[in-house]
């Protein structure tokens, strides 16, 4: 191929998900606002999700869970998938295909559907000549060679598992491989925060608490389709270990995930960067599978450290890990030239006014150069500084800040509880924005321990 074509294949990808993923005008303003924008507490109690599973499936690899979430009752109530896979591989991806086949066929050509008809919607404000391009040559092409040249540099068991989950479900192999070449592109807001030490409540006896936040797509199908993953391995050793992602059914990388190694992952797509980012490339790991990962194979925030410095990274990024094990919480400016680790001493962009080091915190809201948003946060951290628990920041940092409107999920490390909120289903009433909405806790070492 060309060398021009590649370079416009790269830029058109990037343009494209950026108009189809971010809200542009709105976001802008939001970020770099002068007057911060406070939003209400969440004043709902938290869901017991372990004593309420409705089996609504299973086979000789999977069992499929239904999780019914009352927020306000009536036509506020919402559900999600527990998934539970098990064996190798492609074993895990068949037996969610056939557990939930009728879900994926519609969930996946369904986001496939919206993809291609929110081109069409963004074309009237791209340049004539771009037009032309998309035209000619398709979004599935595009996809199709993001693929081509980030496979060398994906582990194998990626595509196995697809290719499972396309056998048992019926849904078309390739429509599942460009779904995830979009998503490994795609740079949704979201905000992180890892906190310990002195920043807890010690009455609480958690030791490590963490936040992950997604801000992403509300118009598409995504909202309709949440659902939590768990991953058991064949227990030989050979493919990792147990552990969850937070999601969508039929979606394999690591957007939110928990590991039995006491590992969680946060991230934020940078759209408001600084020179520190250096270069950007699509051509290596996409990050949703660097995440999967960090959660399935590494056994401590070191080993994620290592990982992350070796690789071959892609775009700009703040990608977080915390372990629950060693107490401690490690954020990454993430590019293709850059690999920068960051704790509560170091921490940048530093601010003195919206984006202050806080002992024993580490944080960013929403994207990197973003002072209304990370003052909020900051504010809402040091207000609650020695008194943090996840009851906390359910309750006063992820609503006040409006950060998490696809899914929010705090993770307390030391107890190996999950608690997750998503966003409401578009025929749901109530509060939209999963930060706004009934958190769920579940109990991440009794999910691990779970047997076929």
């Amino acid at each position: 191929m060309e060398k021009s074509k590649v370079y416009f294949y790269i830029s058109l990808i990037c343009f494209i998900l950026v108009c189809l993923t971010l809200p542009v005008p709105s976001f802008q303003a939001g970020c770099n606002s002068n007057t911060p924008d406070y939003g209400n507490p969440n004043m709902f109690t938290v869901f017991d999700g372990t004593n309420n599973q409705v089996l609504v499936n299973s086979n000789s690899n999977g069992k499929v869970f239904n999780i019914t979430v009352p927020n306000s009752g009536a036509n506020t109530s919402s559900s999600f998938l527990l998934i539970h896979v098990y064996g190798t591989p492609y074993e895990m991806g068949f037996a969610q295909g056939t557990l939930l086949a009728s879900t994926l066929q519609t969930f996946i050509n369904g986001v496939w559907s919206y993809l291609e008809n929110s081109i069409e919607q963004y074309l009237f404000f791209l340049p004539p000549w771009l037009q032309k391009q998309i035209a000619d040559w398709g979004l599935d092409k595009a996809l199709d060679f993001t693929e081509k040249i980030s496979k060398p540099f994906t582990g194998p068991y990626f595509y196995e598992e697809l290719q499972g989950l396309a056998d048992g479900s019926g849904v078309d192999y390739q429509t599942l491989v460009r779904i995830h070449m979009l998503a490994g592109l795609t740079e949704g807001k979201c905000s992180m925060i890892g906190a310990w030490g002195a920043a807890l409540d010690p009455s609480n006896n958690n030791t490590l608490l963490q936040l992950r936040s997604l801000d992403w797509d509300m118009d598409g199908p995504f909202r309709d389709n949440s659902a939590i993953t768990v991953y058991h391995p064949v227990t030989d050793g050979s493919n990792g270990h147990p552990f969850m992602i937070v999601g969508f059914p039929g979606f394999v990388g690591g957007l939110t995930g928990f590991s039995s190694q006491k590992l969680g992952i946060s991230e934020i797509g940078v759209a408001y960067p600084d020179e520190t980012f250096g270069r950007q490339s699509r051509i290596g790991v996409p990050f949703i599978f660097t995440l999967r990962d960090i959660l399935q194979f590494d056994l401590s925030v070191e080993d994620s450290i290592n990982r992350l410095i070796n690789e071959r990274r892609t775009c700009n990024l703040i990608l977080g890990v915390g372990d629950g094990k060693s107490k401690s919480f490690r954020g990454f400016q993430y590019s293709y030239s850059t690999l920068n680790v960051y704790d509560d001493v170091n921490q940048m962009p530093y601010n003195e006014t919206w984006h202050p080091r806080i002992p024993n915190v580490v944080y960013w809201g929403m994207d990197w150069l973003c002072p209304s948003y990370n003052y909020v946060l900051s504010q809402q951290i040091l207000k609650y500084y020695g008194k943090l628990t996840p009851e906390i920041g359910i309750r006063y940092l992820s609503p006040v800040e409006k950060s998490g409107s696809n899914h929010v999920a705090f993770y307390d490390a030391t107890k190996e509880l999950v608690y997750v909120a998503f966003a409401s289903p578009h025929n749901v009433s109530g509060p939209s924005h999963a930060y706004d909405r009934q958190y769920t806790v579940l109990n991440a070492a009794q999910l691990f321990a779970e047997t076929i």
